[in-house]
């Protein structure tokens, strides 16, 4: 059974509902579910917490290194529990629990870090004997919603700054995937985190999310969710702060000069690794169309050649998505756009949660799987002529995460991050690299602020002037 986790205690829920595996679809586990009740208790456990556990920077530093010790130490059973949740198959298991050492690693070496500035009041003309300086201050109690296609990495994303700035954490991980945010919580907990610096509670976001929202006693909000409960909470914060991370059509252009070969094995690999559900997983491919016919043979080629389906079999890469549900409606895009012209080159088919990895070509623009959020390993192949056709087809949607461009042009790469309207720009690489030490977030439609480490957690915390006239 899931437990919830407050003011210290690991606590029943309110009732139980039966988890399942994403792949099996049998029963594996049993989640807790908070009520309204249990809600303000935690919310209010959380304030008493932030008011009177004060951890020396030191201290929050050697908690979050034991954490990422005893997280390495535990990888084989986090891993279980990350197939059954997920669905991951093991390569993308061992590297979610690799990238979440690694988050609790820099948030620890951050925590040392917290300075604020000296202010140059002396360039003011006619002031003497006065001086000024900034100190960072935590803001309290952060609350942190999380999704269900990162249950480790993004979850620690979240609360490791926080709780690295002196913060205390309510945290709501999905209802889809509660176990690996339990193994976190009880690794902070036997790391030496006092207990009532973090709290747990499931279940859905419409009734727990809400209750967090209309909370008060909560100073900030971070989210990676929907563009759609991301206006929600933002809303709802009003002049409280939040960090949100949402909704993505992710691009990656292939210029007529790119190493086609390797814009080709790093396109499938990032269009298809967890199923395509991830913010910022390559849904269109923007093809030059000197290379077009060509590139696309190269990517139809690998992407046959990718093992999917059970992810218990170690050869397997792609596995199942989240859900039946969530497998029928990528089914139902793909069906819809041929319907409208579009053609499946590869794949294109399910079997229960499992659909294969699939490309589309000739898709129209008003399809779908070319203007909304797909999230399934599914990639659509566009061709364009010119540079100028790729920016104006890469900018063209609401969203704004992360755009990926593969070219030997120095000149186009420099001005690549002027001309792409996207959070993050990367050259030679997919709109889904990332490394967890960078500034990562979006723009437009796909929300603001920034995490990584040394990034968040200056967001979770106040920045103060101090001045002293002498």
């Amino acid at each position: 059974m899931s437990k919830l986790l407050i003011g210290g205690q690991w606590v029943a829920g309110d009732h139980s509902e039966v988890l399942t595996d994403c792949f099996r679809g049998e029963p594996y586990g049993e989640m807790g579910v908070a009520s309204a009740r249990q809600v303000d208790e935690a919310v209010g456990a959380a304030a008493l917490a932030a008011k009177s556990i004060k951890l020396s920077p030191d201290e929050r530093y050697r908690i979050l290194m034991r954490a990422s010790e005893l997280l390495q130490a535990r990888k084989e059973s986090l891993l279980d529990t990350l197939v059954a949740e997920t669905g991951f198959p093991r390569g993308d298991g061992e590297n979610e629990v690799r990238r979440c050492v690694q988050t609790l690693q820099l948030s620890a070496e951050e925590a040392r870090r917290l300075v604020g500035e000296l202010v140059p009041m002396q360039a003011t003309p006619g002031l003497k004997n006065r001086m000024g300086y900034t100190i960072l201050v935590p803001m309290g109690v952060v609350c942190a919603i999380t999704p269900y296609n990162s249950p480790l990495n993004v979850v620690a994303h979240k609360i490791a700054p926080a709780l690295a700035g002196g913060n205390v954490v309510v945290l709501k991980p999905s209802e889809l995937t509660p176990l690996s945010a339990v193994a976190l919580c009880e690794i902070l907990i036997e790391a030496g985190l006092p207990p009532e610096c973090i709290t747990l509670l499931h279940g859905p976001g419409a009734t727990i999310g809400r209750a967090l929202l209309d909370d008060n006693r909560i100073h900030f909000y971070t989210f990676t969710g929907s563009t759609r409960v991301g206006r929600e909470i933002q809303k709802a914060a009003g002049l409280r702060k939040t960090q949100l991370e949402l909704g993505s059509i992710a691009s990656t252009i292939v210029l007529a000069d790119a190493d086609q070969s390797l814009a080709a094995s790093k396109i499938v690999a990032a269009g298809f690794r967890k199923a395509g559900q991830v913010c910022t997983s390559v849904q269109r491919v923007l093809i030059q169309r000197e290379i077009y016919e060509v590139f696309l043979d190269k990517l139809a080629e690998a992407t046959r050649r990718i093992p999917y389906g059970d992810p218990r079999d170690p050869n397997t890469i792609v596995g199942p998505m989240i859900t039946v549900q969530q497998a029928e409606r990528a089914e139902q895009w793909v069906d819809e756009a041929v319907k409208k012209g579009a053609r499946v080159i590869v794949g294109g088919t399910r079997e229960r949660a499992v659909f294969a990895p699939t490309i589309l070509v000739d898709a129209p623009p008003d399809v779908r799987v070319v203007c909304e959020e797909v999230f399934a390993p599914l990639i659509v192949a566009i061709p364009f002529d010119t540079l100028e056709q790729a920016y104006e087809r890469a900018n063209e949607t609401p969203y704004g995460l992360a755009a990926g461009l593969f070219t030997r042009d120095v000149s186009v790469a420099l001005k690549a991050g002027e001309n792409l309207q996207f959070g993050g720009v990367h050259i030679n690489e997919t709109s889904s690299s990332r490394v967890d030490v960078m500034p990562f977030g979006g723009v437009k439609d796909s929300g603001f602020g920034r995490e990584g480490p040394r990034y968040a957690i200056r967001e979770m915390m106040e920045e103060r002037l101090v001045t002293i006239a002498y």
